[in-house]
């Protein structure tokens, strides 16, 4: 039996006990993991999903994290005295042995599932969920200034709103936002909002 996973932008065709180079997950050495992402199961009957097999998923245990072969990016250019440049990099990858494949079920595994590095989900998102505000509605804060309010313990538009001079001060000190609450107009905007 096989399955075709999509991890990190990428499709892997995968059978049980493959072992297999994928882009970085937040996963330690011995975490055993699994894929939701199945495009297509194959075997007996072959099985295409509408985007994705529903219930299906492959499970795998993370061997190492370890980085890929260096890739070196060189620049010149022509002309006396001209310029080059020489960078390198070598990409971060998870290393993973296959374990097994399920045709259904996979809901019900209790194995966690594997998720990249870099979709870690930001607190902004967490904090709306959770019952704070959609701090993206005032002009000009966005997904970036949303976390930091949130990570400053700033979640609702009532907060906002309920901001004195000396507040609007600290805040601004604190964060490093250089007059942006007053330019915009952020206490004037949450209050609207907060009615």
């Amino acid at each position: 039996m096989f399955a075709v996973i999509k991890t990190g932008g990428k499709q892997y065709k995968v059978q049980s006990g493959d072992l297999l180079r994928v882009e970085k997950l937040a996963a330690d050495a011995g975490d055993k993991i699994q894929f939701n992402d199945i495009l297509m199961l194959g075997g007996d009957t072959i099985t295409v999903g509408a985007p994705l097999v529903a219930g299906a998923g492959v499970q795998a245990e993370v061997v190492d994290q370890i980085k890929g072969e260096k890739l070196i990016h060189f620049v010149k250019r022509r002309r006396k005295h001209s310029s080059k440049r020489t960078k390198g990099h070598r990409q971060k990858l998870t290393l993973i042995r296959v374990t097994d494949i399920l045709a259904s079920g996979a809901d019900d595994s209790g194995v966690k599932a594997a998720i990249g590095s870099g979709s870690v989900s930001s607190s902004a998102s967490t904090t709306a969920a959770a019952g704070g505000d959609d701090l993206k509605k005032l002009s000009g804060v966005g997904p970036a200034m949303a976390t930091k309010l949130n990570d400053a313990g700033i979640t609702s538009f009532a907060q906002v709103a309920a901001w004195t001079d000396a507040d609007i001060a600290r805040i601004d000190e604190e964060l490093a936002l250089k007059g942006k609450i007053e330019k915009e107009g952020w206490v004037d905007q949450a209050k609207a909002l907060a009615e």
